[in-house]
């Protein structure tokens, strides 16, 4: 009787693709090898193609799944703050809590991909505009923070939503370098600092 072929009785969707991030965002797209998925996932590579349609594809899934389950938290703590000093803060801080959530350390939007090579190119850039597309959400906060009155009027919303993506980048690095908690507390401080007062 020939071996059967497919996807495994009682395949989990979505638990795999939880699986997925988690290799993703322990090895990153360039040290993730479809081996390494197969194997996390209990599928064969005919079974994971007729799944995912490719490493890429999953890549692209993983990373939406990351934003809406973890990445979002930063976000959401930015704009339910009434201030923007106090969003700001309870972003950064969601960003060390998130940075330091996983066993390497690091932000999936950040070391996801970490080489803009030609084989890499497609993943690199789809990172890339989810992290303009965070400097665009930071800058919204930022802009409501002018409006509302607790930012100076003449504050440079484009800069400062630069500046505290770069700190949020920064962390992540440094948490993937093994900084401590405390370490990367003590970078908000000095972030906030940059802040022009109202």
């Amino acid at each position: 009787m020939a071996k059967r072929r497919g996807r495994p009785l009682g395949f989990d969707r979505s638990l795999a693709l939880q699986k997925a991030m988690e290799i993703f965002w322990r090895k990153g797209y360039e040290g993730t090898q479809l081996v390494d998925l197969t194997s996390a996932l209990g599928i064969n590579p005919p079974s994971f193609y007729a799944a995912f349609g490719s490493k890429l594809s999953l890549f692209y899934e993983a990373v939406d799944l990351y934003i809406a389950t973890i990445g979002s938290k930063t976000i959401e703590a930015l704009n339910q703050e009434g201030v923007t000093r106090k969003g700001l803060r309870a972003m950064l801080e969601g960003a060390i809590a998130n940075a330091t959530s996983s066993e390497s350390g690091g932000c999936l939007m950040v070391m996801g991909v970490v080489n803009n090579h030609a084989e890499n190119r497609e993943a690199w850039a789809f990172l890339r505009n989810k992290r303009v597309e965070t400097r665009e959400l930071i800058r919204a906060r930022i802009q409501r923070g002018i409006a509302q009155g607790d930012l100076p009027a003449n504050a440079d919303d484009q800069a400062l939503a630069a500046h505290f993506l770069g700190v949020t980048q920064a962390i992540s690095f440094q948490a993937r370098d093994g900084a401590s908690q405390p370490e990367l507390f003590a970078m908000v401080e000095s972030a906030l600092a940059a802040l022009p007062s109202a």
